[in-house]
């Protein structure tokens, strides 16, 4: 049984300040402990948000980091700087990484690698564009993605890694795929690691991001292969992100 997953991807938002309020008003509700919850902060409230988290079921998760320990890498941070601030998730490759950040699958797959070797749980996002969708080259697209950014990882090191199926054309624009595609995409993403990594397929968990809302969670949730969700906007209030949690 796989469990769900509900991660909050704050993006480029939230003062110390202001993460300290969000995360307090989620903490301050009812969570299903049979979801597990991840809020992934900027780097600037990592160290305040994890104290406040103390005592929480709620996980930690930053939105990015380097492939190296240390070296001349202006501006980056670290897996050894994020283990130290007790980072339990991270996320890599998403879209706006790759779109705006030159991030590719190589370096995807250097940041996995360097995650899992550091205790930090990768959680890695694939996806098309609405171009590669309308084209119908989604699946190749996201195939791809998965068999480059997996590369070298072994079996006993696939399991602590959550995929994050994510249509770009779907991030912050307010459209969803429908829950039926969602869940085809997620399934084909599931054959895929059968095909690399056979039956261990089933204990992958994978989640949809792209206009998740209290709205449209339980919808998503009852299919068969989306086991959480990745979410932006919706996570940014305490409230609509505690009603994904107890969708």
């Amino acid at each position: 049984m796989r469990t769900p997953i509900i991660a909050g991807n704050w993006k480029m938002n939230n003062t110390i300040k202001d993460a300290l309020e969000l995360v307090n008003g989620i903490k301050s509700q009812e969570l299903n402990k049979d979801v597990e919850a991840v809020v992934c902060v900027p780097f600037t409230a990592i160290r305040d948000v994890k104290e406040a988290l103390d005592g929480t079921n709620i996980k930690l998760g930053a939105q990015n980091m380097h492939w190296e320990e240390n070296g001349a890498y202006t501006g980056e941070v670290s897996p050894l700087m994020l283990k130290e601030l007790e980072v339990e998730y991270c996320i890599i490759g998403h879209s706006e990484r790759r779109q705006y950040f030159n991030e590719t699958d190589d370096t995807v797959n250097k940041k996995i690698k360097s995650a899992l070797a550091h205790g930090i749980k990768p959680i890695v996002c694939v996806g098309e564009t609405l171009e590669e969708r309308e084209a119908q080259k989604a699946e190749e697209v996201v195939k791809n993605q998965v068999v480059k950014g997996f590369k070298d990882i072994s079996e006993e090191d696939i399991e602590n890694i959550v995929i994050a199926y994510e249509p770009i054309w779907a991030i912050g624009t307010g459209k969803t795929a429908s829950s039926d595609d969602a869940n085809a995409m997620c399934k084909f993403i599931r054959e895929t690691i059968g095909e690399l990594y056979g039956d261990i397929k089933e204990n992958i968990r994978i989640q949809y991001g792209g206009s998740v809302k209290p709205n449209n969670i339980k919808e998503l949730m009852e299919k068969s292969d989306i086991d959480g969700a990745l979410v932006g906007g919706a996570s940014l209030k305490s409230d609509d992100f505690v009603k994904l949690v107890n969708y």
